[in-house]
């Protein structure tokens, strides 16, 4: 399996196509996210050197035409190829429509190619997960819609304060850790609680919150 780009989406294709048992290559063009993939055992390799090797194609880049019309007509016959970074011009799609299309099913198509070679399309290339799934799992819609009320309900209770002037904010690091404490009781998941000294040594409080508002997990 082919992925492009190693960003968060990048990052967890690559993951799950992996535990599926699948060998996983990757292309960037960031050096910081290649070597990141290249450090959790991804090959990285260029579009041009997979096209023609890969069974599976996923675009995870939010970019354009990662995928042309000349990489889809190296494929191999049977390639799967789709897109979960962005709209159906990732996938080079406007090439390949003059050619012949067979149905397999809603949301899944042949596109047959003049030599007869036959790549399988999902979605006719627009948002995979949304396309030929149910979308984002409810798990992770809960904990989206639980941050969007804490942080409603953060402006509400500082509405007097003049703590929030209009504009653009982060989500405070306490409250993005409520959010997942909330979670994880959900999960049965038993956290470990630092002592005062522990606390002390690394210059955090206690109850948290416990890494800087810049940290990336």
């Amino acid at each position: 399996a082919w992925v492009a780009g190693y960003g968060a989406e990048g990052k967890g294709s690559a993951q799950a196509l992996r535990a599926l048992s699948a060998q996983v290559w990757g292309t960037e063009v960031d050096p910081i996210c290649a070597l990141q993939a290249a450090m959790e055992g991804y090959r990285v390799v260029t579009m041009e050197y997979a096209a023609d090797k890969a069974d599976i194609f996923v675009t995870c880049t939010g970019n354009y035409h990662v995928i042309t019309h000349d990489h889809m007509a190296k494929m191999k016959d049977q390639a799967i190829v789709c897109n979960i970074g962005h709209f159906d011009n990732e996938i080079e799609v406007a090439a390949i429509e003059k050619y012949q299309w067979e149905e397999i099913k809603p949301q899944v198509d042949h596109v047959i190619f003049p030599d007869g070679k036959r790549i399988i399309l999902l979605a006719k290339g627009r948002l995979v997960n949304l396309g030929c799934a149910t979308g984002h799992p409810s798990y992770v819609m809960s904990s989206s819609f639980a941050n969007q009320t804490i942080a409603q309900m953060e402006l509400w209770g500082e509405r007097d304060s003049g703590k929030y002037p209009i504009g653009v904010y982060t989500l405070p690091k306490h409250l993005d850790e409520k959010v997942a404490r909330l979670q994880l009781k959900k999960l049965n998941a038993q956290l470990t609680e630092l002592t005062e000294e522990q606390a002390q040594y690394i210059g955090v409080p206690k109850e948290g919150p416990y890494k800087s508002e810049h940290y990336r997990y």
